[in-house]
């Protein structure tokens, strides 16, 4: 039986060191390959692009040539001044929208995770649904309920007497914010739950039996225990905003009040694709990104100097 054994033993074929160190390496190859496919090469050719120009040749008769500008669609897209207005407009916006969002997914995350509500797995089901319907969908049906002449919701405002106008210029805005609000609570509340529910309940116990009631133990206990959940939450927002597209660009085709250039995004687009100019275009995305990830380091620097945390981020 024993030599049965060894030659079984034997037959075995044993990974070599070398090879086995190449194991952790093939498992991670295709992240990396997707990741310098999908990421890094569109950001190297944008960056590439907007260092060019595409100008006319032999007086309009020789084609078209790219010619290298180097800093100038830089220095045109920060003269923009639409473009500018656009991100003073996204920054006065998720000034507003993503406290208000927050606020209403960390009150229904504790609220769920209290327990004391019946049939909460429905509840969360039915705050969570907006966020599977695409973008696009969800202004569709937005701008169903914000257009005068076919809205019910406005129908009934004017049957009270309120004459509401959602797409008014100094409403348009926040119509498009509760758009974005409504599509985005439910993933936040699901993020904030997921990690409550890793707090350990010996935690409120021992609060309870000192007297605290739900109000202090969620601001003193629940919500420190979070802050990691509730910065990526923030974060994500905040990326969200700046690359606001989808709902004023949908909106755009049933009012006069949103043109075409209404957010740094947008007027990527229609540089890219009304004004025919790539690299103008390319030259805007990058700063969009470089301020996108700007803010990002600056919101998380600055909540984690208040967590009194420091890594060198």
């Amino acid at each position: 039986m024993a030599s049965v054994t060894a030659v079984r033993g034997s037959r075995r074929k044993r990974m070599s060191p070398a090879g086995s160190r190449l194991v952790p390496y093939v498992f991670v190859a295709p992240f990396v390959v997707l990741f310098i496919v999908f990421l890094i090469a569109p950001i190297g050719v944008a960056i590439a692009n907007s260092l060019f120009s595409q100008q006319a040749a032999g007086l309009g008769f020789g084609g078209v040539e790219r010619v290298f500008v180097g800093l100038d669609n830089y220095v045109r897209a920060l003269q923009d001044h639409e473009f500018v207005v656009g991100f003073g407009r996204v920054l006065l916006y998720g000034v507003v929208q993503i406290p208000v969002m927050m606020i209403v997914a960390a009150a229904l995350a504790l609220l769920f995770d209290t327990g004391l509500v019946r049939g909460s797995r429905f509840f969360q089901f039915a705050v969570f649904l907006p966020y599977a319907v695409p973008g696009v969908i969800a202004a569709l049906l937005w701008g169903f309920l914000y257009q005068p002449s076919v809205s019910p919701l406005v129908g009934g405002l004017s049957a009270l007497g309120i004459d509401a106008d959602f797409l008014a210029p100094g409403m348009v805005l926040w119509s498009i914010a509760n758009v974005a609000t409504w599509s985005t609570v439910g993933i936040n509340m699901i993020i904030l739950f997921a990690a409550l529910q890793g707090v350990p309940r010996e935690m409120y116990e021992a609060a309870r039996i000192d007297g605290a009631g739900e109000l202090r133990i969620a601001l003193s206990i629940k919500i420190p225990m979070i802050a990691p959940a509730v910065l990526l939450t923030t974060l994500s927002s905040i990326i969200g905003t700046l690359q606001l597209f989808n709902e004023p660009q949908v909106l755009k085709s049933i009012t006069s009040n949103i043109p075409s250039d209404y957010t740094p995004n947008m007027a990527v687009y229609a540089a890219s694709t009304l004004d025919r100019n790539p690299n103008l275009a390319s030259a805007m995305a990058v700063v969009l990104g470089l301020a996108t990830l700007v803010v990002s380091v600056v919101v998380l620097r600055l909540t984690r100097r208040r967590n009194g945390v420091s890594d060198g981020v």
